[in-house]
């Protein structure tokens, strides 16, 4: 099989019209759509790879991108509409995908949150329609105060998102955003250690982890009276790090231009979704290192 974008969402896209999203298809009101579901999330994940963060550019370059692959694409307007709507089926993509990994069976998960941007501005602040899900918030790696969400991600040791939430930043702290998550969305078929960092320490979140059936391992806090036992891995912090990088840089996480919460959460889908791709494709054609997405860049 080639490494390239086509041999990736050929892949895709009959995997999941065959076991993923057949049953979500259902008689709609009006015209047809130009896309199945399973095409809408092909179009999409490739608009993230391809590193179009804005629809109309996107629209004016996949006909000579993917034109031979979807020669149906729609308009602007429809596929915005469509896209705005399409969170369900991205997520239950990303998330079929992440369990089709073999690191999915590994019993080893990281956990890390990160600040998204969502306006820079006072005017922005008191105009913006994302007021509901954004607010103000401290981001300790830059040493910086931030107006945005908070993602808290999962992932497996390669890169893979198993869970992930965004949050008000003031509304849930990182503690109480991961045991959220690790509540509604269990991370793996069972309990597992979880590489953390220091931001997590705490009695509380130790706990309600522990009752969950997962061991937090982190590295020890300073002003701790009894550090933690467990010997906390310095270079498995790096790929959670490395993920998150990725996630904002190469899939243009921080460019999501969204200005309501339901389409920053469509764009959050969309780009974890694109990742979890990209590592199953890996897998199944042997790539050498699994979160690479060079071969899909072009």
């Amino acid at each position: 099989m080639k490494t390239d974008l086509d041999a990736l969402l050929t892949a895709l896209y009959v995997h999941l019209d065959d076991h993923v999203l057949p049953s979500r298809r259902q008689r709609r009101r009006g015209r047809a759509r130009l896309l199945s579901d399973a095409e809408l999330v092909c179009v999409a994940v490739a608009q993230v790879l391809l590193g179009c963060d804005a629809e109309h550019r996107w629209l004016r370059l996949a006909p000579a991108r993917i034109g031979h692959l979807f020669p149906r694409l729609p308009c602007q307007s429809e596929y915005n509409r469509h896209l705005r709507g399409a969170a369900p089926l991205l997520l239950a993509a990303a998330a079929w995908l992440v369990r089709q990994t073999p690191s999915w069976h590994e019993r080893l998960r990281l956990m890390d949150g990160t600040p998204v941007r969502c306006g820079a501005s006072r005017t922005t602040v008191h105009r913006s329609g994302l007021g509901e899900i954004a607010g103000y918030g401290m981001d300790k790696s830059h040493h910086a105060f931030y107006w945005g969400a908070k993602l808290m991600l999962v992932t497996t040791a390669e890169g893979a998102v198993c869970a992930f939430s965004l949050a008000h930043p003031k509304e849930l702290d990182e503690r109480l955003q991961a045991i959220h998550l690790l509540h509604v969305q269990p991370p793996a078929p069972g309990p597992c250690p979880i590489v953390c960092d220091k931001g997590f320490a705490g009695a509380g979140v130790e706990m309600a982890a522990a009752d969950l059936g997962h061991v937090l391992i982190r590295p020890p806090r300073a002003d701790e009276p009894h550090p933690p036992v467990a010997v906390f891995p310095g270079w498995l912090r790096q790929r959670i790090e490395a993920v998150i990088w990725t996630l904002k840089n190469q899939l243009g996480l921080e460019r999501h231009a969204a200005r309501t919460p339901e389409g920053l959460w469509t764009r959050v889908c969309q780009r974890i979704c694109a990742l979890n791709a990209a590592i199953w494709h890996n897998w199944l054609i042997d790539a050498p290192v699994k979160r690479s997405l060079i071969a899909y860049d072009h």
